[in-house]
């Protein structure tokens, strides 16, 4: 299968410093990829390349083969590429559903007189629950709902513009174990439904647990790129910290 996602020599410096250098990296479709490594390896950096937030210094993005520019994240959505960040962005005292249609509203009227049309975007978050099989409720607001319920709204909302690469900036962090389950559950409808996703996470057992390969950076180079079956926790803790340089 052709990958979904390509980068090429991927590099980016701020500066004197150099964040990423050289990475060759790519997932195919219903891929789930963890990518791992300490803080400042340059995981976010990746991401915010992939995502639209940074422009490479140098090396080439392709999306089913076509080389990409992005200059913003919108830019990335409109080809496909979705990321739900660590903070999740929601806003704790809207429901699910208008968290869902945060900035993408379904309005109703007449010239500059636009209505928000709830009950279209509550059937529409409804059924991306479904879709996910998340307890999630619509009309329920924000604020009072699990971690694993805040997941499921900003996955639904990623849902929205039907991607083909979704990026998860540690979603399993401070969550409980049956919340945990419950978001790599919602990873593993995403692949199901053909979708390209990259999880970032410090988190071995749920990399291990959810995804079909494991990448390793360490200090802005990627030192490793294989199937979890071929590896360890503990070989990709050696990695992590530099006992293992690569693998």
């Amino acid at each position: 299968m052709a990958p979904v996602l390509e980068l090429e020599g991927i590099t980016k410096r701020f500066g004197a410093i150099e964040a990423i250098r050289g990475i060759d990296f790519a997932v195919e479709p219903g891929e789930v990829v963890g990518l791992m490594g300490d803080n400042g390896a340059g995981k976010s950096t990746l991401c915010r390349i992939i995502a639209g937030t940074f422009a490479p210094t140098t090396g080439t993005l392709r999306l089913n083969g076509h080389e990409v520019h992005f200059r913003r994240p919108s830019d990335a959505r409109e080809e496909g590429v979705e990321m739900v960040h660590q903070d999740l962005a929601l806003c704790d005292n809207l429901t699910a559903a208008l968290n869902v249609f945060l900035g993408r509203e379904i309005t109703f009227g007449f010239g500059p007189f636009r209505f928000l049309d709830r009950g279209k975007m509550q059937a529409r978050a409804g059924e991306l629950f479904a879709e996910l099989k998340s307890e999630t409720r619509p009309g329920e607001l924000v604020k009072r709902m699990s971690g694993g319920q805040r997941q499921a709204v900003a996955i639904a909302r990623t849902r929205l513009s039907e991607p083909k690469v979704v990026l998860l900036d540690e979603p399993t962090a401070a969550i409980s174990v049956r919340q945990v389950a419950e978001v790599l559950e919602l990873i593993r409808r995403l692949r199901d439904a053909g979708i390209a996703v990259i999880l970032i996470s410090h988190r071995a057992p749920d990399v291990f647990a959810v995804c079909d390969r494991v990448a390793v950076l360490r200090r802005g180079e990627k030192v490793a790129d294989k199937p979890v079956g071929a590896t360890s926790p503990e070989e990709v803790t050696g990695l992590i910290t530099g006992a293992i340089e690569y693998a």
